[in-house]
Protein backbone atom coordinates (compact mmCIF):
# COMPACT_ATOMS: atom_id res chain seq x y z
CA UNK A 1 0.00 0.00 0.00
CA UNK A 2 1.67 3.32 -0.90
CA UNK A 3 1.02 6.50 0.66
CA UNK A 4 -2.04 7.97 -0.72
CA UNK A 5 -3.95 4.60 -0.35
CA UNK A 6 -2.86 4.60 3.57
CA UNK A 7 -4.38 8.21 3.70
CA UNK A 8 -7.45 7.20 2.15
CA UNK A 9 -7.57 4.19 4.21
CA UNK A 10 -7.18 6.14 7.30
CA UNK A 11 -9.71 9.21 6.43
CA UNK A 12 -12.46 6.15 5.68
CA UNK A 13 -11.73 4.54 9.14
CA UNK A 14 -10.97 7.12 11.84
CA UNK A 15 -14.13 9.07 12.83
CA UNK A 16 -16.19 7.09 10.30
CA UNK A 17 -19.58 5.10 10.90
CA UNK A 18 -20.09 4.17 7.72
CA UNK A 19 -19.18 4.61 3.74
CA UNK A 20 -21.85 3.61 1.11
CA UNK A 21 -20.35 1.94 -1.12
CA UNK A 22 -16.59 2.13 0.57
CA UNK A 23 -15.01 0.45 -2.39
CA UNK A 24 -16.41 2.42 -4.69
CA UNK A 25 -15.45 5.50 -2.63
CA UNK A 26 -12.04 4.72 -3.00
CA UNK A 27 -11.25 3.45 -6.62
CA UNK A 28 -13.29 7.23 -6.94
CA UNK A 29 -10.35 8.88 -4.34
CA UNK A 30 -7.78 6.62 -6.28
CA UNK A 31 -8.87 7.67 -9.89
CA UNK A 32 -6.93 11.22 -9.58
CA UNK A 33 -9.98 12.81 -10.21
CA UNK A 34 -11.29 16.08 -8.60
CA UNK A 35 -14.55 15.24 -6.34
CA UNK A 36 -17.26 17.06 -5.60
CA UNK A 37 -18.07 16.58 -1.68
CA UNK A 38 -21.23 17.59 -0.25
CA UNK A 39 -22.43 18.82 2.45
CA UNK A 40 -25.34 20.67 3.37
CA UNK A 41 -26.74 22.79 6.55
CA UNK A 42 -30.07 24.36 7.25
CA UNK A 43 -29.50 27.71 9.08
CA UNK A 44 -32.01 27.09 11.76
CA UNK A 45 -29.16 27.90 14.48
CA UNK A 46 -26.28 30.47 13.79
CA UNK A 47 -24.13 28.18 15.97
CA UNK A 48 -21.75 25.35 15.46
CA UNK A 49 -20.83 22.88 18.13
CA UNK A 50 -17.87 19.70 18.25
CA UNK A 51 -20.88 17.56 17.15
CA UNK A 52 -20.36 19.11 13.37
CA UNK A 53 -16.83 18.97 13.34
CA UNK A 54 -16.68 15.71 13.29
CA UNK A 55 -18.12 15.21 9.41
CA UNK A 56 -16.25 19.19 8.88
CA UNK A 57 -12.66 17.50 9.64
CA UNK A 58 -13.53 14.54 7.30
CA UNK A 59 -14.43 17.55 4.70
CA UNK A 60 -11.01 19.52 5.78
CA UNK A 61 -9.29 15.96 5.11
CA UNK A 62 -10.60 15.51 1.31
CA UNK A 63 -9.74 19.04 0.67
CA UNK A 64 -5.76 18.50 1.40
CA UNK A 65 -6.12 15.65 -0.71
CA UNK A 66 -6.94 18.29 -3.27
CA UNK A 67 -10.88 17.73 -3.65
CA UNK A 68 -13.68 20.17 -3.91
CA UNK A 69 -16.25 20.84 -1.26
CA UNK A 70 -19.48 22.45 -2.18
CA UNK A 71 -21.80 23.36 0.87
CA UNK A 72 -24.62 24.19 0.45
CA UNK A 73 -27.16 26.53 2.68
CA UNK A 74 -30.55 25.17 2.84
CA UNK A 75 -32.27 28.49 2.94
CA UNK A 76 -35.10 27.02 0.88
CA UNK A 77 -35.23 24.07 3.45
CA UNK A 78 -34.97 26.08 6.85
CA UNK A 79 -38.13 26.93 6.46
CA UNK A 80 -39.87 23.38 6.66
CA UNK A 81 -37.83 21.73 9.16
CA UNK A 82 -36.52 18.03 9.28
CA UNK A 83 -36.67 16.14 12.80
CA UNK A 84 -33.43 14.10 11.93
CA UNK A 85 -34.76 11.22 14.40
CA UNK A 86 -35.16 14.50 16.98
CA UNK A 87 -38.99 13.47 16.50
CA UNK A 88 -39.57 17.46 16.58
CA UNK A 89 -40.51 19.85 14.13
CA UNK A 90 -37.77 22.89 13.55
CA UNK A 91 -39.99 25.99 13.42
CA UNK A 92 -40.30 27.47 10.39
CA UNK A 93 -38.16 31.29 9.77
CA UNK A 94 -37.88 34.17 8.55
CA UNK A 95 -35.52 35.32 5.55
CA UNK A 96 -33.95 37.58 7.32
CA UNK A 97 -33.02 35.10 10.42
CA UNK A 98 -31.72 32.81 7.71
CA UNK A 99 -29.68 35.49 6.37
CA UNK A 100 -27.99 36.58 10.02
CA UNK A 101 -27.96 32.23 10.85
CA UNK A 102 -26.41 31.55 7.60
CA UNK A 103 -23.51 34.52 8.07
CA UNK A 104 -22.57 33.55 11.38
CA UNK A 105 -22.44 29.82 10.52
CA UNK A 106 -20.05 30.28 7.11
CA UNK A 107 -17.65 32.41 9.12
CA UNK A 108 -17.36 29.08 11.85
CA UNK A 109 -17.71 26.59 9.10
CA UNK A 110 -14.20 28.48 7.89
CA UNK A 111 -12.98 27.63 11.37
CA UNK A 112 -12.40 24.42 10.00
CA UNK A 113 -12.94 24.08 5.85
CA UNK A 114 -10.55 25.69 3.99
CA UNK A 115 -12.63 28.61 2.57
CA UNK A 116 -9.98 28.94 -1.25
CA UNK A 117 -11.31 25.29 -1.59
CA UNK A 118 -15.30 25.68 -1.17
CA UNK A 119 -17.92 26.56 -3.54
CA UNK A 120 -20.58 27.96 -1.50
CA UNK A 121 -24.17 27.52 -3.12
CA UNK A 122 -27.41 28.88 -1.70
CA UNK A 123 -30.78 26.14 -2.10
CA UNK A 124 -32.71 29.30 -3.31
CA UNK A 125 -30.42 28.92 -6.87
CA UNK A 126 -32.81 26.44 -8.03
CA UNK A 127 -35.92 26.29 -5.34
CA UNK A 128 -36.00 30.39 -5.77
CA UNK A 129 -38.23 29.44 -9.17
CA UNK A 130 -39.37 26.21 -7.93
CA UNK A 131 -43.13 26.00 -9.49
CA UNK A 132 -46.00 23.96 -7.57
CA UNK A 133 -45.53 21.74 -11.27
CA UNK A 134 -41.87 21.31 -10.06
CA UNK A 135 -43.05 19.98 -6.98
CA UNK A 136 -45.80 17.30 -7.96
CA UNK A 137 -42.70 16.22 -10.88
CA UNK A 138 -40.46 15.64 -8.22
CA UNK A 139 -42.62 13.86 -4.88
CA UNK A 140 -44.33 11.78 -7.90
CA UNK A 141 -40.86 9.78 -8.24
CA UNK A 142 -40.99 8.51 -4.67
CA UNK A 143 -44.19 6.59 -2.95
CA UNK A 144 -45.33 7.57 0.95
CA UNK A 145 -44.16 4.04 1.56
CA UNK A 146 -40.58 4.92 1.02
CA UNK A 147 -40.74 7.71 2.70
CA UNK A 148 -42.43 5.57 5.63
CA UNK A 149 -39.13 3.57 5.52
CA UNK A 150 -37.19 6.30 7.69
CA UNK A 151 -36.87 5.33 11.24
CA UNK A 152 -38.58 8.13 13.37
CA UNK A 153 -41.15 8.62 10.63
CA UNK A 154 -42.53 4.67 10.83
CA UNK A 155 -42.44 5.21 14.72
CA UNK A 156 -44.44 8.59 14.80
CA UNK A 157 -46.87 6.81 12.06
CA UNK A 158 -47.14 3.76 14.31
CA UNK A 159 -47.52 5.71 17.98
CA UNK A 160 -50.50 7.78 15.71
CA UNK A 161 -47.88 10.89 16.04
CA UNK A 162 -48.76 13.68 13.16
CA UNK A 163 -46.06 13.65 10.25
CA UNK A 164 -46.88 17.07 7.99
CA UNK A 165 -46.16 17.01 3.72
CA UNK A 166 -43.81 18.62 4.59
CA UNK A 167 -41.70 16.64 6.29
CA UNK A 168 -42.06 14.08 4.42
CA UNK A 169 -40.71 16.56 1.19
CA UNK A 170 -37.81 17.19 2.68
CA UNK A 171 -35.73 14.17 1.78
CA UNK A 172 -36.60 14.23 -1.45
CA UNK A 173 -35.48 18.22 -1.53
CA UNK A 174 -31.83 17.29 -0.09
CA UNK A 175 -31.95 14.94 -2.64
CA UNK A 176 -32.87 17.52 -5.37
CA UNK A 177 -29.52 19.10 -4.33
CA UNK A 178 -27.48 16.53 -5.15
CA UNK A 179 -28.54 16.62 -8.57
CA UNK A 180 -28.39 20.47 -8.61
CA UNK A 181 -24.46 19.90 -7.75
CA UNK A 182 -23.61 16.83 -8.83
CA UNK A 183 -22.25 15.37 -5.85
CA UNK A 184 -19.24 12.97 -6.02
CA UNK A 185 -20.01 12.34 -2.24
CA UNK A 186 -22.64 13.47 0.63
CA UNK A 187 -21.49 13.64 4.14
CA UNK A 188 -23.63 13.61 7.28
CA UNK A 189 -24.32 11.75 10.35
CA UNK A 190 -25.79 8.31 11.06
CA UNK A 191 -29.23 10.17 12.07
CA UNK A 192 -29.21 11.56 8.09
CA UNK A 193 -28.98 8.42 6.31
CA UNK A 194 -32.16 7.78 5.04
CA UNK A 195 -32.11 11.38 3.34
CA UNK A 196 -28.54 10.38 2.19
CA UNK A 197 -29.52 7.50 0.12
CA UNK A 198 -32.31 9.13 -1.16
CA UNK A 199 -29.98 11.85 -2.80
CA UNK A 200 -28.30 8.08 -4.76
CA UNK A 201 -31.46 7.50 -5.79
CA UNK A 202 -32.79 10.76 -7.34
CA UNK A 203 -29.42 11.01 -8.84
CA UNK A 204 -29.68 7.67 -10.78
CA UNK A 205 -33.38 8.43 -11.70
CA UNK A 206 -32.01 11.29 -13.87
CA UNK A 207 -29.18 9.69 -15.25
CA UNK A 208 -26.35 10.64 -12.69
CA UNK A 209 -23.77 8.64 -11.33
CA UNK A 210 -25.27 7.81 -7.51
CA UNK A 211 -23.50 9.63 -4.58
CA UNK A 212 -21.57 7.81 -2.17
CA UNK A 213 -22.51 8.74 0.88
CA UNK A 214 -20.15 9.08 4.27
CA UNK A 215 -21.69 8.99 7.45
CA UNK A 216 -20.14 10.16 11.12
CA UNK A 217 -20.31 8.91 14.52
CA UNK A 218 -23.19 11.14 16.54
CA UNK A 219 -20.92 12.85 18.98
CA UNK A 220 -22.32 12.33 22.43
CA UNK A 221 -22.77 15.73 24.57
CA UNK A 222 -20.93 16.94 27.90
CA UNK A 223 -24.06 15.38 29.91
CA UNK A 224 -22.89 11.74 28.80
CA UNK A 225 -26.57 10.63 27.66
CA UNK A 226 -27.67 12.60 24.33
CA UNK A 227 -26.24 13.98 21.19
CA UNK A 228 -24.61 17.18 21.47
CA UNK A 229 -27.52 20.06 20.72
CA UNK A 230 -27.53 23.47 21.56
CA UNK A 231 -31.10 23.17 22.40
CA UNK A 232 -29.70 20.65 25.54
CA UNK A 233 -27.11 22.36 26.82
CA UNK A 234 -24.80 20.02 26.21
CA UNK A 235 -22.53 21.55 23.38
CA UNK A 236 -18.89 22.98 22.94
CA UNK A 237 -19.22 25.82 20.77
CA UNK A 238 -15.95 26.14 18.09
CA UNK A 239 -16.31 29.56 17.96
CA UNK A 240 -16.90 29.90 22.08
CA UNK A 241 -14.23 31.74 24.26
CA UNK A 242 -11.12 29.17 24.71
CA UNK A 243 -11.59 29.51 28.29
CA UNK A 244 -15.14 28.42 28.14
CA UNK A 245 -14.21 25.74 25.91
CA UNK A 246 -11.47 24.33 28.37
CA UNK A 247 -13.95 24.52 31.18
CA UNK A 248 -16.08 22.84 29.04
CA UNK A 249 -14.06 20.50 28.04
CA UNK A 250 -13.40 19.78 31.74
CA UNK A 251 -17.17 18.64 32.22
CA UNK A 252 -16.69 15.38 29.85
CA UNK A 253 -17.50 12.48 31.65
CA UNK A 254 -14.07 10.28 31.87
CA UNK A 255 -15.92 7.58 29.63
CA UNK A 256 -15.37 9.95 26.39
CA UNK A 257 -12.71 11.38 26.53
CA UNK A 258 -11.12 8.78 24.10
CA UNK A 259 -14.24 9.36 21.90
CA UNK A 260 -13.93 12.84 21.69
CA UNK A 261 -9.64 12.46 21.00
CA UNK A 262 -10.92 10.01 17.82
CA UNK A 263 -13.20 12.25 16.69
CA UNK A 264 -12.01 15.82 17.14
CA UNK A 265 -8.55 15.84 16.94
CA UNK A 266 -5.38 14.64 15.00
CA UNK A 267 -4.00 12.75 18.20
CA UNK A 268 -2.67 9.51 16.86
CA UNK A 269 -4.29 6.25 17.32
CA UNK A 270 -1.24 5.04 18.78
CA UNK A 271 -1.17 7.43 21.33
CA UNK A 272 -5.18 7.09 22.01
CA UNK A 273 -4.47 3.42 22.25
CA UNK A 274 -1.88 4.61 25.01
CA UNK A 275 -4.74 7.07 26.95
CA UNK A 276 -6.80 4.23 27.06
CA UNK A 277 -4.03 1.30 28.84
CA UNK A 278 -3.30 3.75 31.07
CA UNK A 279 -7.15 4.95 32.14
CA UNK A 280 -7.75 0.98 32.43
CA UNK A 281 -4.37 0.42 34.69
CA UNK A 282 -5.25 3.90 36.69
CA UNK A 283 -1.92 5.23 35.69
CA UNK A 284 -3.29 8.42 34.56
CA UNK A 285 -5.68 11.04 36.04
CA UNK A 286 -8.71 11.39 33.60
CA UNK A 287 -8.25 15.24 34.26
CA UNK A 288 -4.87 15.38 32.60
CA UNK A 289 -6.26 13.96 29.71
CA UNK A 290 -9.18 16.54 29.87
CA UNK A 291 -6.34 19.36 29.74
CA UNK A 292 -4.88 17.34 27.07
CA UNK A 293 -7.70 17.71 24.88
CA UNK A 294 -8.96 20.93 25.56
CA UNK A 295 -5.43 22.51 24.76
CA UNK A 296 -5.61 20.46 21.19
CA UNK A 297 -8.92 21.62 20.10
CA UNK A 298 -8.60 24.99 21.19
CA UNK A 299 -4.89 25.11 19.09
CA UNK A 300 -7.03 23.70 16.34
CA UNK A 301 -9.64 26.29 16.45
CA UNK A 302 -7.62 29.01 17.54
CA UNK A 303 -3.72 29.09 18.39
CA UNK A 304 -1.23 27.14 20.99
CA UNK A 305 -1.05 30.56 22.49
CA UNK A 306 -4.88 30.54 23.71
CA UNK A 307 -4.74 26.92 24.71
CA UNK A 308 -2.08 27.91 26.86
CA UNK A 309 -3.60 30.80 28.31
CA UNK A 310 -6.95 28.92 28.40
CA UNK A 311 -4.95 26.23 30.75
CA UNK A 312 -3.25 28.62 33.15
CA UNK A 313 -6.68 30.28 33.67
CA UNK A 314 -8.44 27.14 34.73
CA UNK A 315 -5.64 26.35 36.88
CA UNK A 316 -6.00 29.72 38.21
CA UNK A 317 -9.48 30.38 38.50
CA UNK A 318 -10.98 26.97 38.96
CA UNK A 319 -8.48 24.49 40.52
CA UNK A 320 -7.13 27.28 42.71
CA UNK A 321 -10.13 29.29 42.96
CA UNK A 322 -8.51 32.55 42.32
CA UNK A 323 -10.61 35.66 41.27
CA UNK A 324 -9.26 35.97 36.96
CA UNK A 325 -8.47 39.04 36.57
CA UNK A 326 -9.44 39.45 32.82
CA UNK A 327 -13.01 38.82 33.41
CA UNK A 328 -15.62 41.41 31.64
CA UNK A 329 -17.03 44.65 32.82
CA UNK A 330 -20.72 45.52 32.64
CA UNK A 331 -21.67 48.98 33.49
CA UNK A 332 -24.75 49.35 35.58
CA UNK A 333 -27.74 51.66 34.61
CA UNK A 334 -26.56 55.76 35.43
CA UNK A 335 -24.49 54.13 38.54
CA UNK A 336 -27.66 52.32 39.99
CA UNK A 337 -27.73 49.22 41.92
CA UNK A 338 -29.60 46.56 40.18
CA UNK A 339 -30.84 43.07 41.65
CA UNK A 340 -28.80 39.64 41.35
CA UNK A 341 -31.02 38.47 38.95
CA UNK A 342 -31.30 41.08 36.65
CA UNK A 343 -27.59 41.87 36.87
CA UNK A 344 -26.69 38.23 35.53
CA UNK A 345 -28.80 38.54 32.82
CA UNK A 346 -27.66 42.21 32.04
CA UNK A 347 -23.85 40.97 32.12
CA UNK A 348 -24.31 37.75 29.99
CA UNK A 349 -23.69 35.10 32.94
CA UNK A 350 -27.10 34.00 32.16
CA UNK A 351 -29.77 33.97 28.85
CA UNK A 352 -32.77 34.39 30.82
CA UNK A 353 -33.99 34.81 34.22
CA UNK A 354 -35.26 30.96 34.56
CA UNK A 355 -32.03 29.94 34.18
CA UNK A 356 -30.31 33.01 36.59
CA UNK A 357 -32.65 31.73 39.24
CA UNK A 358 -32.15 27.73 38.60
CA UNK A 359 -27.92 29.22 39.02
CA UNK A 360 -28.84 31.25 42.26
CA UNK A 361 -31.00 27.71 43.42
CA UNK A 362 -27.91 25.69 42.81
CA UNK A 363 -25.57 27.69 45.22
CA UNK A 364 -23.83 28.88 41.98
CA UNK A 365 -24.07 32.43 42.30
CA UNK A 366 -21.27 34.84 44.63
CA UNK A 367 -20.94 38.11 45.08
CA UNK A 368 -17.02 39.08 46.15
CA UNK A 369 -16.78 35.43 47.01
CA UNK A 370 -19.56 34.54 49.37
CA UNK A 371 -22.30 32.71 48.35
CA UNK A 372 -26.11 34.00 47.96
CA UNK A 373 -29.31 32.76 47.56
CA UNK A 374 -31.48 35.72 48.26
CA UNK A 375 -32.65 37.14 44.56
CA UNK A 376 -33.07 40.55 45.77
CA UNK A 377 -29.52 40.59 46.96
CA UNK A 378 -28.71 44.10 45.06
CA UNK A 379 -25.40 44.43 42.88
CA UNK A 380 -23.38 47.59 43.10
CA UNK A 381 -21.07 49.46 41.49
CA UNK A 382 -17.40 47.39 41.91
CA UNK A 383 -18.70 44.22 43.02
CA UNK A 384 -17.54 41.04 41.38
CA UNK A 385 -20.14 38.49 40.28
CA UNK A 386 -19.61 34.80 39.59
CA UNK A 387 -22.21 32.28 38.09
CA UNK A 388 -21.34 29.02 37.48
CA UNK A 389 -17.78 27.26 37.80
CA UNK A 390 -15.99 29.75 35.14
CA UNK A 391 -17.80 32.84 34.60
CA UNK A 392 -17.19 36.21 36.33
CA UNK A 393 -18.35 39.52 35.77
CA UNK A 394 -17.60 43.12 37.47
CA UNK A 395 -20.05 45.59 38.13
CA UNK A 396 -18.63 49.12 36.94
Amino acid sequence: MNQSEKQIDQILKRGVAEVIVEEDFKKLLLSGRKLRLKEGFDPSSPDIHLGHMVALRKLRQLQDLGHQVVLIVGDWTAQIGDPSGASVTRPMLSAEQVKANAKTYLEQFFKIVDKDKTEVRWQSEWYGNFKLEDVVRLSSKFTVAQMLARDDFAKRYAAGKPISVTELLYPMLQAYDSVMVKSDVEFGGTDQKFNLLVGRELQEMVGQKPQQVLMVPILVGTDGVHKMSKSLGNYIGVAEDPSEIFGKCMSIPDELILQYFELVTDIPDQEIADFKAQMENGQVNPMILKKRLASELITQLYNATAAQEADARFTRVVQRGEIPEDMPECRLENGQNTGVIDFIILSGLAKSKSEARRLLEQGAVEINSEKISDQNTPVKCGDIIKAGKRRYSKAI
